[in-house]
């Protein structure tokens, strides 16, 4: 339970904290670190409650909450996802969370998370890839440059070691911002034509595109054996970036699968297709890659948990590093059976 003399004030993490939190830290140690803490959490993932998010789907695009709790502490994400967004320049994806004590039921942490939701998206990504990706990877695809893309690119860095990004996006000028956000982080960059010329002889695939339709970013025989794809953009119903006969040929690991059937590349197929749990391999009570010639698929679309851990990582930091403010919002009455007195009273304060 929260200590009493700390219930009536909340930290409140703005988008301008987060920055210095990010900088304090740095970039590629925040990702590598806030990566430890979603695996230390997809360990114990039997713990928490699972449901799929609740959406709120328009032509537009969707709006999202998502929920769970370890059971002693409890999260939620508010996000949306509007494609459409960056046309009226715009953000396609905004979001914000919060933590609270079960025990009281006191909110003990509120943070934007349109930041740290890029960050957490791409730490995942990268946890995912260290299980399942051909051993001694160096080489990554980026198909889709937009506001994603740096990020997977620097923590596929920071976690699993890539040295070479190869860049392609049907929009140059979106290839030519991730190019030069990059240029020093100590990688090697290659603007590609086509995502064929992006793909070939890579170790791992990153999809990361942001259209809302059925979209075929990878054919069939784009892909050979021995790579890991990490799907990112297929993330709601209607929105896919793979082709169908991809997926017949991988081994799929998925976050949780009520969720990322209605949302991933696995919309595409059967209902009883296959499919393997990502905390089951981090476990060891399932396989992960089988052969070095294996195609390994990470169907992607996010899920509360990953955005639990981001929030607990956050909240974590902020002893060491108190970039926040204190936000009054939690009604603190003397006696709690007088809220209303307390109301009362604020007219002659």
């Amino acid at each position: 339970m929260i200590a009493p003399s700390k219930l009536a004030y909340i930290p409140f993490v703005s988008v301008e904290n987060m920055m210095k939190l990010v900088h304090a830290i740095g970039l590629e140690r925040f990702m590598a670190e806030l990566a430890a803490y979603i695996e230390a959490d997809f360990r114990r993932w039997e713990l928490f409650d699972k449901t799929p998010r609740v959406a709120a789907h328009s032509a537009e695009g969707v709006i999202e909450l998502m929920p769970t709790s370890d059971g002693e502490v409890y999260g939620f994400k508010y996000v949306n996802g509007h494609p459409s967004n960056t046309k009226a320049g715009l953000q396609t994806v905004t979001a914000f969370g919060l933590l609270a004590d079960v025990a009281t039921g006191y909110p003990v942490l509120l943070s934007e998370m349109t930041i740290l939701t890029a960050l957490r998206t791409a730490a995942m990504s990268a946890v995912a890839a260290r299980f399942l990706a051909p051993k001694g990877s160096k080489s990554m695809a980026i198909i889709g440059n937009g506001a994603q893309s740096e990020f997977q690119a620097l923590a596929f860095k920071a976690v699993c070691g890539i040295t070479d990004i190869r860049l392609h996006d049907i929009d140059t000028a979106a290839t030519d911002k991730c190019a030069t956000n990059l240029a020093g982080h100590g990688l090697k960059i290659v603007k590609c034509k086509t995502a064929q010329d992006a793909v070939e002889g890579v170790d791992i695939i990153t999809t990361v595109t942001a259209d809302k339709q059925y979209a075929t970013i990878l054919t069939d025989n784009m892909v050979g054996g021995s790579v890991h794809i990490n799907a990112v953009g297929g993330d709601c119903p209607g929105k896919t970036e793979l082709h169908r006969d991809i997926l017949m040929r991988s081994a799929i690991f998925v976050e949780y699968p009520p969720q990322t059937r209605i949302e991933g590349e696995i919309q595409q197929l059967d209902d009883d297709h296959p499919v393997t749990e990502l905390w089951q391999v981090m476990t060891g009570a399932a396989k992960g890659r089988t052969s070095a010639e294996a195609i390994t698929l990470f169907d992607s679309v996010g899920f509360a948990i990953e955005d639990f851990s981001a929030l607990r990582y956050v909240r974590d930091q902020l002893k060491t590093h108190p970039f926040h403010q204190q936000l009054d919002m939690l009604a603190d009455p003397d006696d709690p059976r007088d809220l209303f007195g307390m109301v009362a009273r604020a007219k002659n304060a």
